[in-house]
């Protein structure tokens, strides 16, 4: 699937026409419990799109996520504050205007211990997927 042949269900809050683009207009509000603010752009969960995801992202003051190895590749760009991710066992810190591209397979735990949020956004490759993503128990 091409990024000009995006497939949109009548159901989605995005409308596709006869054009060759999409404007985003109502993004869809992943709900979360824990606290970080997730709005999905492009993807399974607005547009129906498995090739790629676009979310933005604000993660709170002292948040983390379990571990996982996802089966996309993930790139992440921080616009405010600083965000900590350990890959495979290293810890590499992503400050604001900085960006990041983690790879499909790799064992990886995003958190912001920091205390201030921080804000970013996040594109997958394919899309984000609770299936594909493969957290850990914690």
């Amino acid at each position: 699937m091409q990024y000009d042949e995006l497939i949109v269900l009548p159901e989605s809050p995005a409308i596709m026409s006869e054009k060759k683009y999409l404007k985003q207009t109502k993004p869809f509000r992943v709900p979360t419990t824990d606290g970080k603010f997730i709005e999905e752009h492009f993807g399974h969960a607005s547009t129906h799109t498995p090739s790629f995801s676009v979310a933005h992202m604000i993660a709170p003051p002292h948040w983390s996520e379990p571990h996982q190895h996802p089966e996309f590749d993930e790139i992440t760009i921080v616009l405010r504050g600083r965000k900590l991710i350990e890959i495979d066992g290293e810890e590499i810190e992503v400050k604001a205007g900085e960006s990041i591209l983690i790879k499909a397979g790799a064992r990886v735990r995003y958190a912001n211990p920091f205390d201030e949020e921080t804000e970013y956004w996040s594109v997958c490759i394919p899309a984000f997927d609770i299936a594909t993503v493969h957290r850990e128990e914690e």
